[in-house]
């Protein structure tokens, strides 16, 4: 026979062969040697007391959940912690170890099919020389295990991209893409900032920020996602930026949608009792408003397929005519706001109505020139009137980056200016706004008792979105 083949001491180097084919680098150090060299800057984000943290800051301060900050000390928050002591294996036997996980291979950035909890606490507790991989698990649902209960040699280094318009824009056409493998987003927005968290740091991370996590050390980190009513319009551009980038449905916001349906009911009902909010809970419900009236029109005019889909996330339950519901938000909210506008318009005027009370609570809607027909009665009871045939043209869309300063920078007078359309030219270098552009045209038709009435509704709509001045750039 022939004896056994000897086998060597040595540790063999691990190839990948997946990598080696799709041309990707193996080695995970190469996201470190895409920041050497790199202009980072430093921390200046906000430290804050656990019991600093509520309503009252919420409503006081502008930047409330729109700039990061970090807790040094979970004492005052209110929230379950874990022990210091708490190990990956304590969290499989709690969670079960059968439990499927989420595992990423941190070279490549692709998920490794196959693991449970009780395969990857066997593999953590690996010393880091014994890994074939470094290997990452970013999701695991706790909800409804005995780990939720208790709700660290901890360290964690974050680097935050602030969501301007053109940073954004940069993160949009870079993700999924070829770029993500070759290039650092870095290269591509204005300023990246980096902060360092240790055991027992709580950070707040508001909507839209572009983050990157650097783990140097095995960390156990505990984290989930909210929504609220400071920053909706931001949650929506979100949304958007997922669906464009094809964001696996695993990755968004559970029932976002339906969830949007009965917060603007909840909303809804608080207009009508008279409820007063602040500016900035007011301009979320409006965003909410118009992302509801545009998905009632998917389940109007849209294809069989859209409107089967859009129906389907409205609560029955609590809403029976959806399409009303958002267009009777969208007004309330405009006369709480001060403002008065046109059923399917995306503009607004400002408007303080003669015997109201600064947020316009209470106040009679102005009326236009256009008859009751279409102004005025509309709103009676929410709904058009019928017309025999609507046919929609497809939407079209356009997105420019130029150079203009802000309204308003140029004196009282800068309302006048901008009324008259026209197509605007650069002026100066004070400030980058995106501006995105949406035409729609709509033709209706129906016979009347002399004939029939014919319509062509042309809508042009621009969004102008300025990046921060340099004098807000640093956060306070």
């Amino acid at each position: 026979m022939k004896p056994p083949a000897r086998k060597s001491a040595r540790k063999r180097t691990q190839r990948d062969y997946a990598g080696l084919n799709s041309g990707t680098e193996a080695s995970s150090d190469r996201w470190l040697r895409m920041l050497e060299g790199k202009t980072i800057q430093g921390d200046l984000f906000k430290r804050m007391k656990g019991s600093d943290v509520g309503l009252e800051w919420l409503e006081s301060d502008e930047n409330a959940m729109r700039e990061p900050v970090v807790v040094e000390s979970a004492e005052g928050l209110g929230m379950k912690m874990p022990p210091d002591t708490l190990s990956v294996d304590e969290v499989a036997e709690l969670v079960g170890e059968d439990t499927s996980v989420e595992v990423i291979d941190v070279a490549t950035q692709s998920n490794i099919p196959g693991w449970t909890m009780g395969k990857w606490a066997e593999y953590y507790d690996l010393e880091p020389s014994a890994r074939d991989k470094i290997r990452n698990v970013i999701s695991l649902e706790i909800s409804g295990t005995n780990l939720a209960d208790k709700v660290l040699p901890p360290r964690l280094v974050f680097y935050f991209i602030r969501p301007t318009p053109s940073n954004l824009m940069a993160y949009e056409q870079w993700s999924g893409t070829e770029m993500q493998n070759h290039s650092w987003l870095g290269d591509l927005v204005d300023e990246v900032f980096k902060v360092e968290l240790h055991g027992g740091n709580t950070m707040f991370i508001p909507t839209g920020w572009i983050h990157a996590v650097y783990t140097p050390v095995d960390t156990l980190v505990f984290g989930g996602n909210f929504l609220h009513s400071y920053n909706v319009a931001m949650q929506l551009k979100i949304r958007e930026i997922e669906i464009a980038t094809h964001v696996p449905k695993k990755f968004t916001f559970p029932l976002f949608v339906r969830l949007c349906w009965y917060v603007g009911e909840k909303y809804l009902r608080d207009l009508k009792a008279k409820e007063e909010f602040s500016s900035r809970v007011l301009e979320s419900i409006e965003a909410l408003a118009e992302f509801l009236v545009s998905e009632a029109r998917s389940m109007e005019h849209g294809t069989e397929q859209a409107k089967k889909e859009t129906k389907e996330q409205v609560p029955g339950d609590r809403i029976k005519d959806a399409a009303a519901m958002a267009r009777e938000l969208r007004w309330r909210v405009r006369l709480a706001a001060g403002y008065s506008s046109d059923d399917e318009g995306h503009h607004r005027r400002r408007t303080q109505v003669d015997g109201s009370d600064g947020l316009g609570l209470g106040s009679k809607r102005k009326r236009g020139s256009a008859g009751a027909e279409e102004n005025g009665e509309l709103f009676r009871n929410f709904r058009r009137k019928e017309w025999e045939r609507v046919e929609e043209q497809a939407t079209e869309t356009e997105r420019r980056v130029m150079k203009m300063r802000r309204p308003g920078d140029g004196g009282d007078g800068w309302p006048e200016g901008w009324a008259e359309w026209k197509e605007e030219e650069e002026v100066g270098a004070e400030g980058e706004v995106v501006v995105d552009r949406r035409r729609d045209v709509v033709m209706k038709v129906r016979r009347t008792g002399s004939g029939l009435e014919r319509q062509r509704v042309e809508r042009i709509v621009e969004q102008w979105l300025w990046s921060p001045p340099p004098a807000e750039s640093a956060p306070m």
